[in-house]
């Protein structure tokens, strides 16, 4: 038996809706599009024109007064629907640093910590 997206997963996903800026080659543009989910493994981003798998892309999460908050690299691990109709892509943290590598468990944590008490 094969296992399921979510049974392979190691670490626990949680819906989120944030923008995040990318881009897949330094000379691009950033390109802003919204994340769905994120686990301390990846993130989910909501794109019509997602890139193929295994293609590399600079991550950045930045609030609107410019505080960044999470900052690194991330490889499309599939392309995919989630839910019914919403194109997208799965991404795998390559290489983050510490200060975001923590954001992103609080971030988990407490959201999963929401979830639960409802």
């Amino acid at each position: 038996m094969i296992a399921s997206g979510a049974d392979r997963r190691r670490s626990i996903r949680v819906p989120l809706n944030l923008l995040v800026q990318f881009r897949y080659d330094a000379s691009d543009e950033l390109i802003c599009e919204y994340a769905l989910d994120i686990s301390e493994g990846g993130i989910f981003i909501k794109s019509d024109e997602p890139k193929e798998s295994g293609s590399m892309l600079y991550l950045q999460f930045v609030l609107k007064n410019g505080v960044r908050l999470i900052e690194g690299l991330g490889r499309v691990a599939h392309v995919s629907r989630f839910g019914s109709d919403i194109r997208g892509m799965g991404i795998q943290f390559v290489n983050l640093d510490e200060e975001s590598k923590e954001t992103i468990r609080l971030l988990v944590k407490s959201r999963s910590e929401l979830q639960n008490a409802k």
